[in-house]
């Protein structure tokens, strides 16, 4: 049943985005998983290569490797994402392989987007954390506008910018409840995996390191955590974007439909 475009409150949004997750689990879940595995995977090379010894050099890249897959498949899983959710909004077929190729021409361009919105958080953050904290709220519908409105960096920094201003207290508020479920979904895998790996932690402890099992625990663990939560906050987020417009362009199913069909089409020809 497709969606009313209306005015939302937080604990509104918050229902509609656990109705949407819940009802599509295996797509959100599939979407965040793909591209975590490929991190899953290099994480795991990365302590088999630790353990026979890569040096100093050999770990750099490494990290640098992994840093690079990260951001890779978190923006596009980020992107899946957001298409999934506009596709449920107008009560249509949504599959993983269609989200992933709706946003793949769009890739590079939001990986730029990614990388600016991290570099002012991150300098934010310097500041003392709250400036950090502000810049991203300040940005946080960036990538639903660049994916949904066709616009470059700039213009969607500029938009998400308009979109939130005024707004943003009830996206910390969403943003709070988020990482509440994060901390509270990392104990429910950590709390079990410390207690199954106890042996192993106490053996550790007596000989100066870590065994390689239990670094693959926590690694697959991270793996199942992150697929599992992660949608969550785009989901919102994605919701969010569609109800600012709502609030402030009386957006609705027709513009919404013109809108995605036109992102699906990917940018018009040049007159």
């Amino acid at each position: 049943m497709t969606q009313t475009l209306r005015p939302l409150n937080v604990g509104e949004l918050l229902d509609r985005t656990f109705s949407y997750y819940r009802r599509h689990f295996v797509l959100f879940v599939g979407i965040a998983a793909l591209p975590s595995l490929f991190g899953l995977i290099l994480h795991l090379w990365q302590l088999d290569a630790a353990r026979r010894g890569t040096g100093t050099a050999g770990a750099t890249l490494w990290g640098l490797a992994t840093f690079v897959v990260f951001l890779v498949a978190s923006t596009f899983s980020q992107g899946a994402t957001v298409v999934a959710v506009s596709q449920i909004q107008l009560d249509r077929d949504a599959n993983i392989r269609e989200a992933f190729a709706s946003i793949w021409q769009q890739l590079g361009e939001l990986l730029v987007l990614a990388l600016n919105i991290g570099v002012r958080v991150g300098v934010g953050l310097l500041l003392f954390i709250v400036p950090g904290i502000f810049v991203w709220l300040k940005y946080s519908v960036a990538v639903p506008v660049a994916i949904l409105e066709q616009n470059g960096v700039s213009a969607s920094l500029s938009r998400s910018r308009d979109l939130t201003k005024g707004r943003r207290g009830r996206i910390f508020a969403i943003c709070v409840l988020y990482a509440i479920l994060i901390l509270v979904a990392s104990m429910i895998w950590q709390v079990p995996a410390m207690l199954i790996g106890g042996r192993m932690v106490a053996d550790a402890a007596r000989l100066g390191q870590v065994p390689a099992a239990a670094q693959v625990v926590v690694q697959f663990g991270s793996f199942v955590t992150q697929s599992v939560v992660s949608p969550i906050a785009t989901i919102a987020l994605t919701l969010v974007y569609y109800d600012e417009r709502v609030r402030r362009e009386a957006f609705d199913l027709e513009h919404m439909m013109r809108q995605i069909d036109g992102a699906s089409a990917g940018p018009l020809p040049a007159a």
